[in-house]
């Protein structure tokens, strides 16, 4: 038996300004129908394997499981388990790929996997207090020790664009592309609505360069990100059906060819993906030359321009749609997202062949995935 893992029946939400569209939405809320939507596509075109588990990725929820509960929100049935997994940024991307893992040593048929974030309603965090003093709010958990660089994500980019000469230009630059590109692109097919959202809350036509540079930097007076050219803050959730490609037997999916996931310095954790993905194209024999189209998590441009300067990689194939600085970053969700715009491109007729997925990762952490059209 062909125990190959297989992505198939990919789905998002619409990404949400957080605050807005799905202001009220939980983790919950948000993941059910994506996880139903996507079990309901499997049934329609014949595929009655049971589902073996759920796995979600997810950075700020509550707590409690959110794969598991989603799941039953979602009517999988109590019979059907769930897990949560927290890589950051990479989450998302780490549950598909530990769901692949287990597809191909035989453990298990068929898993749905994926990514949530609500910021809307992540709930505060206090530290316990000391003696008789108040407790204090955290927006992040610690990336790093003490001993270690832990800058916050923003200041780590600008940190980034100086030491690698990214000017604010170039920046600018590759940001109105991103913008130009999700503007014009329809996302439909790939999108479960959520109540009365059907689309990106993002997406803005009209971001040119020139209206770029007119934002003042956003970490600091010398500081090169802006509110333009990062992403924003949102909410979100994807998933996809992982199964080994002789169940998947006629359905159009992407072939998982590997994975990998590496550390690198904390006060860059931009570069992260640079040393993930040079593992996973040496253990797959890849050329980066040979890959026809790269999503890496926009969640600043400087990231994106330090990774494929880093790995010379051909930025006309970068985000070819745009990418989280025009649709935004729902942080748990946006592994599996590049996953689901992945398989929109690559499986229409004139797709590409081979595509990468990579996520740089808070702390020093960067992960990647290679994919295959399937004939």
């Amino acid at each position: 038996m062909n125990r190959i893992p297989v992505l198939v029946a990919t789905r998002r939400t619409p990404i949400g300004n957080a605050g807005h569209g799905f202001a009220d939405l939980t983790t919950t809320d948000l993941a059910a129908p994506v996880l139903r939507e996507v079990l309901s596509s499997l049934r329609a075109v014949g595929m009655d394997a049971e589902v073996d588990d759920v796995v979600l990725g997810n950075c700020l929820g509550p707590g409690g499981d959110p794969a598991r509960i989603a799941a039953l929100r979602a009517g999988l049935g109590v019979q059907v388990p769930g897990v949560t997994v927290d890589r950051q940024c990479g989450s998302g991307l780490d549950a598909i790929m530990q769901a692949a893992l287990r597809v191909q040593s035989g453990a298990d048929e068929l898993i749905l996997a994926g990514g949530v974030e609500s910021a809307s309603t992540a709930p505060w965090r206090f530290w316990p207090p000391v003696a008789d003093a108040e407790p204090v709010r955290y927006t992040r958990a610690p990336f790093a020790p003490q001993g270690f660089p832990d800058p916050d994500m923003g200041v780590a980019a600008d940190d980034l664009a100086r030491v690698r000469g990214i000017s604010r230009e170039r920046q600018d630059a590759y940001a109105a592309r991103s913008h130009t590109l999700a503007a014009a692109a329809d996302f439909a097919p790939e999108i479960v609505p959520i109540g009365d959202v059907h689309r990106d809350e993002r997406i803005r036509a009209g971001m040119t360069q020139a209206r770029l540079a007119r934002l003042r930097p956003s970490f600091g007076v010398d500081g090169t990100a802006t509110a333009g050219n990062s992403c924003g803050i949102s909410d979100g959730a994807a998933a996809v059906a992982v199964t080994s490609e002789s169940a998947a037997a006629g359905l159009p999916a992407l072939r998982i060819l590997g994975s990998a996931v590496a550390g690198s310095d904390p006060a860059y954790p931009g570069l992260g993906p640079v040393p993930a993905i040079r593992k996973l194209l040496r253990r797959t024999g890849i050329d980066p030359t040979d890959l026809g189209i790269v999503e890496i998590t926009e969640a600043f441009a400087s990231v994106v321009l330090a990774v494929s300067d880093e790995l010379g990689l051909d930025e006309a194939k970068l985000c070819p749609q745009g990418g989280a600085i025009a649709m935004g970053h729902p942080w748990g969700a946006s592994g599996a997202i590049l996953l689901v715009r992945l398989a929109s491109q690559m499986l229409r007729p004139d797709g590409p062949a081979l595509g990468l997925a990579a996520c740089a990762i808070g702390g020093g952490q960067g992960i990647a995935m290679l994919v295959e059209r399937v004939s």
